[in-house]
């Protein structure tokens, strides 16, 4: 296979709707696009580390070892518990929710990819289809999908802290951060109770 089939599977895997995505979307449109870049970068930082461990051969290691992988797999789904936890008190103020520390933008993007062995599993699809059996394909493939996601980041940083869809978010934060709630809380159940095949 090609790396443009890798490429593809990768921008369906990491464009569609998640809670990475999610994530940088509530961001932008909470805090600005200074702050969703922030974590755009985190995002795909934790990605583009993913991505190198699943093309050491790491990644197929934490998901062919069940102690492991429930480790990675529940400490995650915390995460995700603590996110819906923060969305659903956002949305339960009256007020929009007050300023925030730098650097936790960028710590929450990193730590939503780095928690998720499911972004694992889309590395090592990706490499699986993209590699010619070759360190150096496999390689090309890794760079070549980490800035695809790094790009996708920021796309939806920039889309998202556009001042008409903060407009409407203001207008709507209590609803979208409910839904963002409900989002986060069920993903942090499928990934509690998630198997890979």
């Amino acid at each position: 296979m090609s790396i443009a089939v890798a490429l593809c599977t990768f921008l369906i895997a990491a464009g569609s709707p998640g809670p990475a995505t999610l994530g940088v979307a509530a961001t932008a449109m909470a805090s600005g696009r200074r702050r969703a870049i922030r974590q755009a970068i985190g995002l795909a930082i934790g990605l583009g580390l993913w991505g190198a461990a699943a093309g050491a051969g790491f990644a197929t290691l934490v998901l062919g070892s069940p102690p492991v992988l429930m480790v990675v797999k529940l400490v995650g789904a915390a995460y995700l518990g603590w996110l819906a936890l923060a969305a659903l008190r956002s949305a339960r103020r009256t007020s929009p929710t007050p300023a925030r520390r730098p650097g936790g933008a960028f710590r929450s993007g990193l730590l939503l990819n780095l928690l998720n062995p499911k972004a694992a599993l889309a590395w090592v699809a990706a490499l699986a289809l993209g590699q010619g059996g070759t360190t150096a394909a496999t390689w090309t493939t890794v760079v070549a999908c980490a800035l695809l996601g790094l790009v996708l980041y920021l796309a939806y940083a920039i889309l998202f802290s556009r001042a008409s869809v903060m407009a409407s978010y203001a207008a709507a934060r209590r609803w979208i951060d409910g839904a963002c709630a409900v989002f986060f809380g069920a993903a942090a159940i499928r990934l509690a109770v998630w198997r890979p095949t």
